[in-house]
């Protein structure tokens, strides 16, 4: 699958809901960042919906380039 449009060049950070669903963008393009707000539609991006296990900051990837989405892998320090 092609990755999205760079959106930001570092991650941001979030406290994620044990059991919550979250669809992080996949095309870069949302107005929502790092969160889908459907822009995406008609296009071959579709949001990577997850469920964290536990409640947690983590840092959401911003530049769409991550091998472990939706979370930050370093990615962007290659731009």
């Amino acid at each position: 699958m092609a990755k999205g449009k760079v959106a930001g060049t570092t991650p941001q950070m979030h406290e994620l809901q044990e059991g919550k669903n979250y669809a992080w963008c996949t095309c870069g393009e949302s107005a929502n960042q790092p969160w889908c707000n459907g822009v995406h539609a008609g296009s071959e991006f579709t949001p990577h919906v997850f469920k964290p296990e536990e409640t947690k900051n983590a840092a959401i990837c911003m530049c769409k380039q991550t091998s472990n989405p939706p979370y930050c892998d370093g990615s962007h320090a290659k731009l």
